[in-house]
């Protein structure tokens, strides 16, 4: 799949733009603070409906306009679409082939893409939460029901967090209530942690081979899905419910002292083993990035493996971060398969034909020029 056109209006620095792309390599340069990464941000919004930088959309809207909007045309083998999405004060619009969707889980994995940015190193050595939206996010775009479950999941989750407050503060003493929130929540967790252990047992199969070659063969990557909970892939639904339905019964009294609730998926977390160690803690940067940078040659090939469509990929400023070596990899692995996004500040001292062959686009001040 690739993006045909992009068309931008009151999109943070950009006022209107609308630029075709080839199915190639396509390299967005300029000087920090013009509007190149603005630009890569547009095309992963266009296709998550939320940012990777902000959880705040109205920083998305140019500061003296009401409203933000995206359009782009999506080719597919078989297929060309376009999207739109409007982004305003009262919330956000999108629309698929002209027809707007009325849940934005109908309307993401429409296009899919995988970016990586500097800030992806943290997928690694950052908080367990960056781990859980990685993992949310990107099974979101081979699977809308799974959003759907997530967001579900995360109101139950709100409103048993608010009545275990209740019961702390003393403004309810009636535990029915909890009980049948905590039957609610079990049958939505169990749901997602199901799905993450597919989702990671398979990006470990797609990420440990590539591990192992980027590294020359001396490391070994495996991908571990840590639960709250003692529970395993292997469990069949039945057993797992049990386990989630004996652990809340053990700690509820626990809970409502805390007023939280204590497991779940929304505590759960991922570990990345490079020869047997936790690169997390023990790791170099080196092989935090070469973690990092396999996992996320990985995404590529595993949406590939489920949609039959490679996906657009994202790279953020982040080749300067990476050794020649790691570079020349990255650049060979996507060469001739993949549309590719780069922005960079220059392509000095990157000598590789993905890039020699590759379309320029220089920005500035919120304009393509050139």
């Amino acid at each position: 799949m690739y993006l045909q056109e992009l068309e931008l209006t009151n999109y943070r620095n950009y006022e209107t733009l609308t630029i075709p792309f080839e199915n190639k390599v396509n390299v967005i340069l300029g000087e920090n603070a013009q509007g190149k990464t603005n630009l890569m941000e547009s095309i992963y919004v266009l296709a998550m409906a939320k940012s990777h930088r902000t959880a705040n959309d109205k920083e998305l809207i140019r500061w003296d306009a009401d409203y933000a909007k995206i359009k782009g045309r999506i080719h597919k083998t078989h297929d060309s679409f376009p999207l739109e999405l409007t982004i305003s004060k009262k919330g956000k619009k999108a629309k698929y082939n002209h027809i707007e969707q009325k849940k934005l889980s109908q309307y993401i994995g429409n296009m899919n893409v995988v970016m990586f940015a500097p800030e992806d190193l943290n997928l690694v050595k950052g908080s367990p939460q960056v781990r859980r939206r990685f993992i949310d996010m990107e099974i979101g775009q081979i699977s809308p029901v799974y959003l759907y479950d997530v967001s579900q999941f995360q109101k139950i989750l709100q409103q048993r967090n608010h009545y275990l407050k209740q019961l702390q503060m003393k403004k309810q003493t009636d535990r029915t209530m909890l009980d049948v929130l905590t039957e609610q929540f079990i049958e939505n967790a169990v749901k997602i942690v199901k799905r993450r252990f597919e989702f990671i047992r398979l990006l470990e199969e797609w990420a440990g081979p590539i591990h192992h070659m980027i590294s020359r063969g001396l490391e070994t990557l495996e991908i571990l899905y840590k639960p709250s909970l003692d529970v395993s892939e292997e469990l069949n639904w039945s057993k797992m419910i049990k386990m989630y339905e004996n652990k809340f019964a053990e700690i509820w009294e626990r809970e409502i002292d805390r007023g939280v609730t204590m497991i779940g998926p929304h505590r759960d977390d991922l570990a990345f083993i490079v020869n047997g160690r936790d690169v997390h803690t023990f790791g170099s940067q080196g092989q935090q990035r070469t973690a990092a940078l396999s996992v996320k040659l990985a995404e590529i090939e595993l949406i590939y493996s489920e949609i039959k469509e490679y996906p657009i990929l994202l790279l953020d400023d982040v080749l300067s971060e990476l050794d020649d070596f790691r570079q020349s990899h990255l650049l060979n692995a996507i060469q001739g398969r993949v549309q590719t996004f780069v922005t960079t500040t220059s392509v000095d001292g990157i000598d590789h034909q993905t890039l020699r062959e590759a379309s320029m686009y220089t920005v500035k001040s919120g304009k393509i020029v050139g």
